[in-house]
């Protein structure tokens, strides 16, 4: 690889995207890497105003003056058949014009192009599917995987949903980008497990797909053994947001109603977020959609707890470690799990999980200069990785 052109995701308060550039550039420039990032222009600022996961309008108009700039880019003959073209979202509206010039120009100047696949219709769970969008997202899916050298994923588990779509480009498998030390280094202070506050954290979306209503329903019985226990949900917005007014309306009622010990942290900035979760014993996540998910490496790099199901890659996340797990769907498994948590929490490990996400970009650039094939999923045997522990 001569050099990396990156294309990554505009920054947004309330999404990892925020720190996602700031986390590649150090690893490239640690690695010795000669790269450019090409930019887009913002439209909403860093605000989410239409839709909960990017927003729509911002995300297609950063994409669309990225791709222009990368085309002029193109058209200036400074990318070579040596360079690679990486954008961090496979969905990254206006990218069929590369498909389009690079069918029609010397094939020196033809740059190899990887794209990093998080969900999309792939995922039953995702805001594609929910919205209805699957019924073109796919055709656009297919479209991408026409030209592109590869397509990076975060977990084994999610490669078996590519194939089974259709998909035929080299997949490699290599984790979800973090960057431990910055993120470590944004709170001064990290309290020692039995010195924090006894609260459970959830850090996902209020939407369908993180099933928050299970996470109230734990709340309520936990309530009734421990009400020492506080029930977090933190957000960045100025007040909580979901897609299924229900969901408000519980969160509400439990707040107010006795029943459980239920409070909702609003227009948290990321730092405001960062102490809350290294002040927190548990993070809990009940998600049908996450994959792997941020927030767990982000609580893991402070030394909060965190219990998830036993569900999709969870197990592949956590090296098969069922302490960290519960019974998908079960409040009285997930009760039982979170009590032994605030009974003996110096018991529990923490660091792997984060560690091992920290090396994803590292992974990556290993891909792009051709010595990462240890992580390519491309023959019928790609099952055969899930069960195995990566640390």
């Amino acid at each position: 690889m001569r050099k990396l052109y990156y294309c990554g995701i505009e920054k947004l308060q309330a999404r990892y995207t925020l720190q996602l550039q700031d986390w590649n550039k150090h690893i490239f420039k640690m690695r010795g890497v000669d790269y450019e990032v090409v930019y887009g222009e913002d439209l909403t600022g860093d605000q989410i105003v239409t839709g909960s996961v990017l927003d729509a309008h911002g995300r297609s108009f950063y994409s669309l003056t990225q791709i222009a700039n990368l085309v002029k880019l193109m058209k200036e003959g400074k990318i070579t058949k040596d360079d690679v073209i990486f954008f961090e979202d496979m969905f990254t509206p206006g990218i069929e014009s590369l498909a389009y010039i690079i069918d029609q120009i010397p094939k020196k100047y033809r740059p190899k192009v990887y794209v990093r696949c998080l969900a999309q219709s792939f995922d039953p769970d995702d805001f594609v599917n929910r919205e209805g969008m699957a019924r073109w997202m796919r055709h656009y899916e297919k479209m991408v995987d026409e030209f592109v050298t590869g397509i990076l994923v975060a977990s084994e588990e999610f490669v078996s949903h590519l194939r089974i779509a259709g998909i035929k480009a080299p997949i490699y498998v290599t984790g979800l980008p973090f960057g431990k030390e910055e993120v470590l280094g944004r709170v001064p202070y990290i309290k020692p497990i039995s010195a924090r506050e006894q609260r459970v954290a959830f850090a996902a979306r209020w939407d369908d797909e993180k099933q928050p209503e299970f996470y109230m329903q734990l709340a309520q019985k936990f309530f009734k053994t421990r009400p020492d226990v506080e029930f977090a949900v933190f957000t960045g917005h100025s007040e909580l947001k979901s897609n299924n007014k229900s969901h408000l309306e519980f969160a509400k009622y439990l707040e107010t109603s006795g029943t459980a010990n239920f409070k909702v942290y609003t227009g948290l900035r990321k730092d405001d977020y960062y102490e809350l979760l290294a002040d927190s014993t548990v993070l809990f996540n009940c998600a049908l959609q996450d994959w792997v998910s941020n927030t767990v490496s982000e609580a893991d790099t402070f030394g909060t707890l965190t219990l998830y199901p036993a569900y999709r890659s969870f197990p592949e996340v956590f090296a098969n470690n069922s302490k960290n797990m519960y019974i998908p769907w079960s409040v009285d498994d997930a009760a039982e799990r979170l009590e032994k948590m605030f009974m003996n929490p110096q018991s529990y490990e923490t660091g792997a999980v984060s560690d091992w996400q920290d090396g994803t970009i590292s992974r990556t650039l290993d891909i792009f200069e051709g010595k990462g094939e240890e992580w390519a999923r491309n023959g019928n045997d790609y099952r055969k990785h899930v069960a195995k522990p990566k640390y």
